[in-house]
């Protein structure tokens, strides 16, 4: 959308809006759960995600295809995320839990080591369609093994605990903001300091991978050892300076090369501690789809203000540096709530 002419803050606006659009779409997918089941629903969520990958190419500005575009990936990742937490929260094995959530991340650094490179490459050199439309086919195939898998059961009514799903909603909604402005913004940001060159930003996203999936598999296994507040601590420490390093030196392309790296460890550390918390509160709520609908609502809530807030920045004129520097609010606010949490448990 960049390369196509739409500005910074039209970008953010556009996410907001999507994002405001998922909370309003969300509570549709109970009763369509009921009837065509969690698994179908996350099937038919990878498929609809695939497909606005198609569209992208083809967004000049705000015209009728951004509106399509905003309203379809508002729905497809609805039912992709709310589906696919809840999946992973009913069928994750409680005792290496922690350890499952770093493995997993560890996987997504992994590709995300080889995707930006070639989508980058692609963009470049063969242009944004065939590099989109190869995209949407992978993305297909992302639906493939969960045909046949087990379905998650969803109760009648909820019987978990209000508090769970108000800490759940609260952390959810820090983390949106965090995501705002720790990714949103600052990826605007990296491109425009790469000279808007697909090739070298994509480079600098391997890079940043290869640096992040031992790091996740580490604090995975560290949470699983009881030291959940610890982690958390060091976590968070660590995303407050990766954003105090990307502030000052998204600017200059080679400090954004190195604080685009800092950036990924860091959450490479903080994922694995908030996803694990949210996973098991999701279990025992005894619905795990209900308390996805309400954590997901949440982060949509974070998230859209977020981007609306740094939009109406870059329009002020402030620059890159106060939008990225805003991502502290939801790393003091995330961190806050999981020491809690964690204090209250075991580590």
């Amino acid at each position: 959308m960049l390369k196509a002419g739409v500005s910074p803050p039209l970008v953010l606006c556009t996410l907001a809006g999507i994002n405001a659009a998922r909370f309003l779409i969300r509570p549709l997918v109970l009763p369509l759960a009921k009837r065509i089941g969690v698994r179908n629903i996350l099937i038919l969520g990878t498929v609809m995600e695939a497909i606005t990958y198609v569209m992208l190419p083809h967004i000049s500005g705000p015209d009728h295809m951004l509106l399509w575009f905003i309203a379809l990936t508002s729905i497809g990742s609805v039912f992709y995320w709310t589906c696919y937490h809840a999946y992973y929260a009913a069928l994750g094995d409680e005792e290496v839990r922690r350890e499952q959530v770093g493995g997993r991340e560890a996987i997504i650094a992994l590709v995300g080591i080889v995707a930006p490179v070639l989508g980058g490459l692609a963009i470049a050199t063969a242009g944004p369609h065939l590099a989109f439309y190869g995209i949407a086919i992978v993305q297909i195939c992302a639906a493939l093994p969960i045909i046949g898998a087990k379905d998650v059961r969803i109760e009648s009514e909820f019987h978990g605990n209000r508090r769970d799903l108000l800490f759940g909603g609260a952390l959810c909604a820090a983390d949106g903001w965090f995501a705002a402005s720790f990714f949103h913004v600052w990826q605007l940001s990296l491109l425009i300091t790469l000279g808007e060159k697909f090739q070298n930003f994509g480079g600098a996203m391997a890079l940043a991978g290869l640096a992040s999936a031992a790091m996740s598999l580490g604090i995975g296994k560290m949470i699983d050892l009881g030291h959940g507040k610890r982690s958390v601590f060091f976590a968070f420490c660590a995303a407050a300076l990766a954003v105090c390093i990307q502030a000052s030196t998204y600017n200059a392309a080679g400090g954004a090369v190195i604080a685009n790296g800092l950036g990924t460890l860091a959450v490479a550390l903080t994922a694995p501690t908030l996803m694990t918390r949210i996973y098991t509160i999701a279990k025992a709520s005894g619905c795990p789809l209900r308390f996805s609908i309400a954590t997901e609502g949440g982060w949509d809530i974070g998230c859209s203000a977020g981007c609306l807030t740094a939009a109406l920045m870059l329009w002020m004129g402030m620059g890159f540096t106060t939008p990225i520097l805003s991502a502290m609010i939801g790393v003091l606010c995330a961190g806050g709530l999981l020491v809690t949490s964690y204090g209250a448990t075991r580590g």
